[in-house]
C-alpha cells in the first residue's frame, strides 16, 4: 500500500504505518494526521518533533511513559498524560505513532 505525498509515493502496511521511517517529514505527518482525522495543532507538533528526535538518537519508537514526562516537562506537569489522550484520542499507538512516522510498535498495547 501508499499514500502520495506532494506527488511522491510513500509506502504504509496495512495498517497505514509508514515503512520506512526514514520515509517521514512533515508533509507526510500531515497526510497521516488527515487520513486518522487529526488537525495537528502546536502541542501536536510538540509531541511529534519529540518522538522524532528520539527514534533518530535511538532508531525506537518511544513508550508512551516518555512522551508524557516529555509534555510534563513542557509545562503540562500532571495534566500531561490527559492532554497526549486529547491529542490523540484513539491512543498513542494508534494514532501518535503512526503520525510520527513509526512502525507500528507491535509488543505494545493500543494505549
Amino acid at each position: 500500500m501508499e499514500i502520495i505525498v506532494k506527488g511522491a509515493r510513500v509506502a504504509v502496511d496495512a495498517e497505514g504505518y509508514l515503512v520506512d521511517p526514514g520515509d517521514w517529514n512533515e508533509s507526510v505527518a500531515l497526510a497521516l494526521a488527515q487520513s486518522e482525522g487529526l488537525v495537528l495543532e502546536d502541542d501536536h507538533w510538540v509531541v511529534i518533533r519529540f518522538m522524532r528526535g528520539f527514534f533518530e538518537e535511538r532508531q525506537v519508537a518511544p513508550d508512551v511513559r516518555f512522551a508524557i514526562r516529555h509534555l510534563a516537562d513542557q509545562g503540562m506537569g500532571a495534566k500531561a498524560r490527559a492532554r497526549l489522550f486529547e491529542l490523540f484520542p484513539y491512543g498513542y499507538v494508534k494514532q501518535a505513532c503512526k503520525v510520527a512516522g513509526m512502525r507500528r510498535p507491535r509488543g505494545w498495547s493500543t494505549g
